[in-house]
């Protein structure tokens, strides 16, 4: 099947025709250059029956990489797109240049921190050029909002794809790390040239690619779990004694817990992966010492 992708003067000419000027609010960063979108869309590797989401679509450079994989694979592809203009205007690019593949797209005008698994189509793969200013926040409300996403690829900031990768104990690890980290396992894909974007963004920007695994064992709340990681790393130089005491009620009752679940109050949040803080809000659940918890 042939797919004619976007070049620079492409996107140029359809953003004019349009009217359509990228904003900073909704950090819109257009890919100008077919090798990168192509390079996602083998990472995001579709198969047969695979639905794959896009956010924030833009101007339809990788969504139309997806579709020339989902073609060969027998998936289709859902691109949701906050902006009216630029939703209205995607069918007629993909019609344009993709015309065998456009009765695999599917757009939905939506903020995708909001969007629902049947808005989204019940998706299996996420692959997107993500806003920096919402990266992980969207990526964490699509893994809790769509249990059937089970892969995915993005294309984020630079130091945010750092964070979505780290493991404890590194200077870049964080909540979003360990938030992650509940849904997913995350490593680096790659990385990707300013030159790339139209206009030229003042950062860098890597790939992460994550497939889904199964949530900490023991019954932990995810919603209580992130509170927890919340608290730790609001204030990450302190022990966890201290840092967890607003949470907990009281430094000493942040001492009971953290001792229930097994783990030292001197300790560090930074020190400490997903399934030592679903202990942590698990033993604050049931105020219970699980003999098989190792102290940390």
């Amino acid at each position: 099947m042939s797919v004619r992708l976007l070049g620079a003067g492409d996107i140029r000419e359809i953003a004019g025709r349009i009217g359509a000027r990228p904003t900073k609010k909704l950090g819109q960063n257009f890919v100008v250059e077919p090798g990168t979108v192509r390079q996602i869309a083998g990472i995001a590797a579709p198969r047969a029956g695979d639905v794959i989401l896009e956010v924030g679509p833009g101007l339809g450079s990788l969504t139309l990489a997806l579709l020339e994989s989902a073609a060969a694979a027998d998936a289709r592809v859902v691109a949701v797109e906050i902006d009216p203009v630029l939703a209205e205007e995607l069918p007629k690019t993909v019609a344009g240049r993709a015309p065998e593949a456009a009765d695999r797209l599917t757009v939905v005008t939506a903020d995708a921190m909001t969007v629902s698994d049947s808005d989204a189509g019940q998706p299996t793969v996420l692959a997107a050029n993500l806003p920096y200013n919402v990266a992980v926040p969207v990526v964490l409300n699509l893994l809790a909002a769509c249990p059937g996403l089970d892969r995915g690829v993005v294309m984020v900031q630079a130091e945010v794809a750092d964070r979505m990768c780290a493991g404890p104990g590194g200077r870049v690890y964080g909540a979003p790390s360990a938030k992650l980290a509940w849904y997913a396992a995350a490593k680096p894909a790659g990385t990707v040239p300013r030159s790339v974007f139209w206009p030229v963004p003042n950062v860098d920007s890597k790939l992460v690619a994550f497939e889904r695994r199964d949530a900490p064992d023991g019954g932990a709340d995810r919603r209580e779990t992130f509170k927890v990681i919340e608290a730790a790393f609001g204030q990450r130089r302190k022990t966890l004694r201290a840092a967890l005491s607003g949470w907990a009620g009281s430094a000493p009752e942040a001492e009971r817990i953290l001792r229930a679940a097994g783990i030292d109050p001197r300790t560090r949040g930074e020190s400490l992966d997903v399934t030592a803080f679903a202990r942590i809000a698990q033993a604050a659940n049931t105020g219970n010492i699980q003999d098989s918890w190792p102290t940390v």
